[in-house]
């Protein structure tokens, strides 16, 4: 399955920009950014992947554009899916990225398989 290569290009300009340290992996079927070991937004097709946490996961649900990231067939509490158009102009695409990093704090890292 692929994802959007402009989107992973707009994604990394934007860690540049803020002098984020991320790791990429490729997981899902798509692309992951790791801040702290946790995963905090990706690329899945052309969607952005948005980890935001379950305080703003009802409140963003009412923007245009967002819906519940199902990718199991089972929303995700806290992780929504951003469609390209609603991610368009540049400063949607950061006000995504900030919720991400904003809750990146609290989440919980995964455990790491031995």
């Amino acid at each position: 399955m692929a994802y959007d290569e402009y989107l992973a290009d707009r994604l990394r300009q934007k860690i540049n920009q803020l002098r984020i340290s991320a790791q990429e992996k490729k997981m899902m079927g798509g692309l992951c950014f790791l801040v702290e070991d946790k995963m905090c937004f990706g690329i899945v097709k052309n969607d952005l992947m948005a980890r935001i946490g379950p305080d703003d996961y009802e409140k963003a649900l009412q923007k245009p554009g967002i819906r519940p990231m199902d990718f199991t067939k089972k929303p995700l509490k806290g992780y929504v899916f951003v469609s390209p158009l609603a991610i368009d102009q540049e400063e949607d695409l950061e006000y995504w990225i900030q919720k991400c990093l904003e809750f990146n704090p609290k989440a919980k890292s995964s455990k790491k398989k031995q």
